[in-house]
């Protein structure tokens, strides 16, 4: 277990929270969100996600509370809820997630600087690749020395990377026009975005992208100082998150027409806010973005490591991710996450995989982990486990739990049969670790209803496997 030493205070698990959840998208956002949506699908799209992704902050935080002897979150209250497969998959989406978000940031990185230096291009070129190869292995490395000492930079650099959000918001509030953010409020002269509904369906992973790391606080609660920090830190987290989010984004459509900020180059921010005050403000954006996506792929490397950490402790995952160094960091963990993140930065040198199809791909990963998290909110509340003498608060968080797993069930509809079967792809393959730890345990791989689950997987994973072969799926 971690030494006192180790403990996280509220102002890091805030940190965490913030430092996951703001990376690059929020620098991406007015042309992910133009791209799919005009302002009045924006307004009633941002109206769902704050009322969702609120209801699952409560969620994590309810749970954390009531159930102080689950650690790492997410997976934690799958297993509880729903068996070892089930948790397990929870933690496999979750890290696959997380990883495969960092990927993306680092073309996202990359391609920021090939703004001024045009040998990175777009992110994905060999002296792009080579220079993230380097910056993911510092990362490494800094990580290696300690969780408290890598949080403490995440402190800094989560400081660091709001200030150039706060100056476009001022900034972009001043500039703002509102001829221009009603101009075709409704999306109707665009025949590629369908209904309204339509619209508010399409940015929904978009949305989703932008708050990963809602939970992150929850991941950490092994770690917490005070155990009640953790449901503190994930709300307090959340709602300074989605201020900045969506007054960047409602700004931004009153500083440039929907179909010019659809075709930006990313990162968007950056040309909405030249487009005010000139190329200075590209630069700002620029340096800003580098400094929180440094802050980003330092959270998220913390995060990927202590998820699978704490399946493996639990005998979830195989025993030989349990290993920590001398400063107290899952170094196996560490170093399966890093190898992963190599190899698919190496795979984007051959494909066409861009930092929007990796976002998507992440955010379709992470759907289930939430979705068993809401779910086991619900059966916990409708069992009246740990709510005796607590009829009122039974209810309410039956509630908002009830919400939760309805946001969590509309997103996978959001995102569509496409990246349903894509995340059954990849989930298929954990079962090979799955398998390990139980044959560690001499235990057998599945129960009834794990066996009929995992079906469903491997049914997917081949229509997708048949759907990337034929070219009817794509990334």
């Amino acid at each position: 277990m971690p030494q006192p030493t180790q403990k996280l205070r509220l102002s890091a698990l805030i940190a965490l929270v913030v430092g996951s959840m703001i990376g690059g998208g929020i620098f991406s956002l007015p042309q992910n969100m133009a791209e799919r949506a005009d302002a009045g699908a924006v307004m009633i799209g941002w109206a769902i996600t704050a009322v969702g992704m609120l209801t699952l902050a409560f969620v994590f935080q309810t749970l954390a509370n009531r159930k102080p002897e689950l650690n790492a979150g997410v997976y934690a209250y799958a297993k509880a809820g729903f068996g070892d497969y089930m948790g397990f998959s929870s933690a496999w989406g979750y890290w696959m997630s997380a990883w495969l978000g960092n990927v993306g940031y680092f073309v996202l990185l990359f391609s920021t600087l090939g703004y001024f230096f045009p040998v990175f291009g777009q992110g994905n070129t060999p002296i792009a690749i080579a220079c993230a190869s380097v910056l993911l292995w510092s990362v490494h490395f800094l990580v290696m020395r300690g969780i408290k000492e890598a949080a403490f930079i995440n402190q800094l650099t989560t400081v660091a990377k709001i200030v150039p959000l706060i100056m476009f918001i001022v900034i972009a509030a001043v500039a703002f026009k509102v001829d221009i953010f009603t101009r075709d409020f409704w999306g109707r002269s665009n025949p590629n975005f369908g209904s309204v509904m339509d619209q508010v369906r399409n940015m929904m992973l978009v949305t989703v992208f932008v708050f990963i790391g809602i939970e992150g606080a929850s991941v950490y609660s092994a770690r917490a100082q005070k155990r009640s920090d953790v449901g503190r830190a994930t709300v307090i987290g959340f709602l300074g998150v989605l201020a900045l989010l969506v007054m960047v984004n409602v700004l931004s459509l009153g500083i440039m027409s929907q179909p010019e900020l659809a075709t930006l180059q990313n990162p968007s921010l950056a040309a909405v806010l030249e487009h005010i005050v000139g190329h200075w403000g590209a630069l700002l954006i620029s340096v800003g973005l580098a400094i929180s996506l440094l802050g980003a792929l330092l959270s998220w490397a913390l995060l990927c490591a202590e998820i699978l950490f704490a399946t493996a402790r639990d005998k979830t995952m195989p025993a030989f991710l349990t290993r920590e160094n001398a400063n107290h960091v899952p170094v196996n963990a560490l170093w399966l996450t890093n190898a992963m993140i190599q190899i698919f930065l190496l795979i984007t040198l051959f494909s066409e995989s861009t930092y929007t199809s990796l976002i998507y791909l992440a955010s379709s990963m992470i759907l289930v982990p939430y979705l068993w998290s809401a779910a086991y909110a619900v059966l916990l509340s409708g069992r009246g486990e740990t709510y005796e003498n607590a009829s009122a608060q039974r209810t309410k968080d039956l509630l908002i739990g009830g919400i939760a797993l309805c946001y969590a069930v509309w997103l996978l509809y959001a995102g569509g049969m496409k990246y349903v079967l894509l995340s059954a792809l990849l989930y298929a393959p954990g079962v090979i670790l799955f398998a390990r730890a139980k044959h560690e345990q001499g235990k057998p791989l599945f129960t009834h209803f794990e066996k009929g689950i995992f079906t469903c997987v491997i049914t997917g994973a081949g229509l997708a496997a048949y759907g990337l072969y034929s070219g009817l799926l794509s990334l």
